[in-house]
């Protein structure tokens, strides 16, 4: 058994904070009462979680863990492992590996290996065959196999009537589609903002007018349809004022925005090169600010990484050449807690909805909280615990976050009643 004392607990299932003992046996919360009677046996573990949080274990919708195909990137053990580090204990793993999540065979394979790590390991498949926009996969078949999802993810579907049909499955189906949204009819080089940092490296980027043009799409397919749509890693500010404008024409739509396109601008890349060049690429404060007030006013419903590990090598490339994309799975929470919490934009509670409550809601995942009987995933952190970043256990290195000071540093995480990370200074 383990016991959890003196637990700060906030559950945003019910938008509670209560400070209360808790024991934990099979998998499950079997007792949470203020003052618990501790009867422990030497077997037992005792954590004294003084001054921490206490909080459902955070759900990540958005990861590429390489696997199978790019595994000198990462792997679904070491992308396991990163989640565990960063307090999540369920994933949903991205379709375009090589070979792509496109069929029941690579579907089953990753589902397998997931069930080998310590969290939930869950994947979306493909929205179309090889990820080529032409050819819808049998939706239905994957579904039937595990299937969380779909998405493209990495590549925009630029076919509308594919986009409809995919939509009206996703709606019989009920399941959510997530969109890559970029048009690369409006794109130069992709990974850079086309603006003023652009222009300054004498490189014309990728335009606001790419993200706004497909979300406007699809935002209005999805209202017609009735499908749960997700936009991806949102990072323009039109685009958050059309998502609340779908949601208030009754459109079942989801946003997810990053860590780092709310704690980032473009100039970013000025300072880091190609650690801060990704798809979407970071914009202007402008654009970072309504990402803020779309987490705080509910356009925007969902924090995710879009963990994105590449090679040194690969990084090291120029500009225009190096592989878009960041690692992110080791530094969300402190992130969200540095920017968001300790700003005063968002409560924790608030953060807990963006971080697990709400990616549960987007993919049909049985959420209880805390509470009684519910499964035992929790995420225990210092909130005003100061660290630097770096040390990953990921494969890969590829942060503009590495060394800088952020606050909220994750202690344990416990999955299926079982200790998945420990923070080596408890």
């Amino acid at each position: 058994m383990i016991w959890i004392r003196n637990a700060h607990v906030i559950d945003p299932s019910d938008k509670t904070e209560k400070n209360v003992d808790i024991c934990i046996h099979d998998g499950k919360i079997t007792a949470m009462e203020e003052h618990l009677d501790f009867t422990f046996s030497k077997e037992d573990i005792v954590i004294d979680a003084s001054g921490y949080v206490v909080a459902p274990g955070l759900i990540d919708v958005h990861v590429h863990f390489r696997d199978p195909g790019l595994t000198y990137k990462e792997d679904i053990q070491t992308g396991a492992r990163a989640a565990a580090k960063g307090g999540f204990t369920t994933v949903v793993c991205m379709a375009n590996t090589k070979p792509p999540i496109d069929n029941v065979e690579t579907l089953r394979y990753v589902l397998k290996e997931g069930e080998k790590t310590g969290i939930r390991v869950l994947s979306a498949a493909a929205v179309s065959k090889g990820l080529l926009g032409a050819e819808l996969t049998d939706m239905e078949e994957l579904k039937a196999n595990g299937a969380a999802g779909f998405t493209d993810d990495g590549i925009p579907l630029l076919d509308a009537s594919l986009v409809k049909n995919a939509m009206d499955m996703a709606a019989k189906l009920n399941l959510p589609l997530s969109f890559h949204e970029e048009d690369p009819a409006f794109i130069v080089n992709n990974g850079i903002n086309h603006g003023m940092v652009s222009e300054q490296l004498g490189i014309y980027g990728s335009p606001a007018l790419a993200e706004d043009s497909l979300v406007a799409r699809d935002l209005m397919i999805a209202l017609h349809t009735k499908a749960p749509v997700n936009i991806q890693h949102i990072s323009s500010k039109n685009s958050v004022k059309m998502v609340k404008l779908a949601k208030e024409l009754g459109a079942e739509v989801y946003a997810e925005v990053t860590p780092h396109h709310f704690a980032l601008t473009e100039e970013a890349v000025l300072k880091h090169g190609t650690l801060a060049k990704m798809n979407p690429p970071l914009r202007t404060e402008e654009d970072r600010q309504a990402l803020i007030m779309g987490l705080k006013d509910g356009s925007i419903d969902i924090i995710a990484t879009d963990h994105a590990p590449h090679s040194t090598e690969e990084k090291a490339k120029g500009l225009k050449e190096a592989p878009s994309g960041i690692i992110g799975l080791e530094t969300a929470l402190s992130l969200a807690v540095t920017n968001l919490v300790r700003t005063g934009h968002l409560t924790m509670t608030e953060l807990m909805e963006k971080m697990s409550l709400n990616p549960a809601k987007l993919y049909r995942l049985p959420f209880q909280g805390i509470q009684k009987d519910s499964p035992a995933d929790l995420v225990i952190f210092n909130p005003d615990e100061e660290w630097i970043a770096g040390e990953y256990v990921s494969k890969s290195s590829n942060s503009p976050f590495t060394g800088e000071s952020l606050y909220g540093r994750v202690k344990y995480t416990i999955c299926k009643g079982k200790i998945v990370y420990q923070d080596e200074k408890d």
